[in-house]
């Protein structure tokens, strides 16, 4: 499960980079890079950091002190 959320975490860093470049500048770095936002590979690269995002929010209530 560890893997799992290290996953999600890049995922969901990713996701809030392109984020930043398109507040920013107006760039969509990921839709550039995968053939424009509408493009099946970007909105699977899309959906898939918005699952991620899903898939972190049960750690914001977690109570786990162990830092790993």
């Amino acid at each position: 499960m560890q893997t799992f959320y290290k996953i999600c975490l890049i995922l969901m860093i990713v996701g809030g980079i392109n984020w930043g470049l398109v507040g920013l500048f107006q760039f969509d770095f990921v839709g550039w890079l995968l053939g424009g936002s509408a493009s099946i590979w970007s909105r699977i690269v899309f959906t898939l950091v918005g699952i991620a995002a899903l898939c972190g929010i049960p750690g914001l209530f977690s109570d786990d002190s162990s830092e790993n």
